[in-house]
């Protein structure tokens, strides 16, 4: 038994820690793709959006497997893939609370003059 070990002790040890590797790295790239598919699915109108190409620009229409974007001053829209998102910069709810914010700040303002 002993011999068995000394002959291919490192040729099993080399063989789990692959395994182990491979498990991991296969285990955080299903993690990732999660986290991307749940932000994809969570879109809303509103949010502000950088795609895969390095567009950014703000949803104004969502439909099964395409977005509209909207981008830059002149307002151009782009249809695209949900796939090719490749973030969430700001989210639509987040706009309107600062949104919110500002304009009770403008009130809390205008009363004081």
């Amino acid at each position: 038994m002993l011999q068995f070990f000394q002959q291919y002790g490192i040729t099993i040890l080399m063989v789990v820690m692959l395994i182990v590797i491979f498990y991991l790295m296969y285990r955080s790239q299903k993690k990732q793709e999660k986290e991307a598919a749940d932000m994809r699915n969570s879109l809303e109108v509103g949010d502000e959006v950088t795609t895969i190409g390095g567009i950014i620009g703000e949803i104004v229409s969502i439909k099964e497997e395409t977005v509209t974007i909207e981008t830059g001053k002149d307002r151009t829209k782009i249809r695209i893939l949900r796939s090719s998102i490749r973030n969430v910069d700001v989210h639509a709810a987040e706009k309107r609370g600062a949104a919110k914010a500002a304009a009770e700040e403008n009130k809390e303002n205008k009363t004081e003059k």
